[in-house]
């Protein structure tokens, strides 16, 4: 993967349809599911009763599709790829188009994600949005956990 720092709009647009970032692979715990669930009160066995999933058609817990989703941002730590130094008053998450969970994410495996940038726009003055398709690949299976298009507006200064 390609690394360099960017430092306009312009370098950013030229970086359209190609992948940007590759994380780190971050193991997915049995604690983390618990922990999840118990922040959002979604405790259906298929995540945490570990020993009734073993007779699911996973063979085991998986993780919440919201959880993999939540985990966006610890999985694009230690990132390789390009890095934004684009002068800019602030950035913020602006939501999400579309997101898909293709394929459970099993306790015990191990996730990484995958940026491709898919567009570039000018929505205000000095105001860019930016579409990034963001996939959840899991250790050894073909079929990603999460596949998002993930909206992000930057300020600029």
């Amino acid at each position: 993967m390609e690394t360099r720092t960017i430092t306009s709009i312009d370098e950013l647009k030229e970086l359209v349809n190609q992948e940007t970032a590759l994380g780190e692979w971050v193991e997915v715990t049995q604690d983390m599911v618990n922990a999840f669930a118990d922040a959002t009160g979604d405790h259906q066995w298929i995540h945490v009763d570990v020993e009734r999933a073993k007779g699911s058609p996973f063979g085991g817990t998986i993780a919440h599709g919201y959880l993999t989703l939540s985990m966006s941002p610890l999985l694009m730590r230690g990132r390789q790829g390009i890095q934004m130094k684009i002068p800019s008053r602030m950035g913020l998450n602006y939501g999400l188009n579309r997101v898909r969970f293709p394929a459970p994410v099993k306790v015990g495996k191990r996730v990484r994600m995958r940026t491709k940038l898919l567009s570039v726009e000018e929505v205000a003055p000095k105001v860019y949005q930016m579409i990034n398709q963001q996939t959840v690949e899991i250790e050894g299976e073909e079929k990603p956990g999460m596949v998002a298009e993930h909206i992000t507006r930057t300020y600029l200064e």
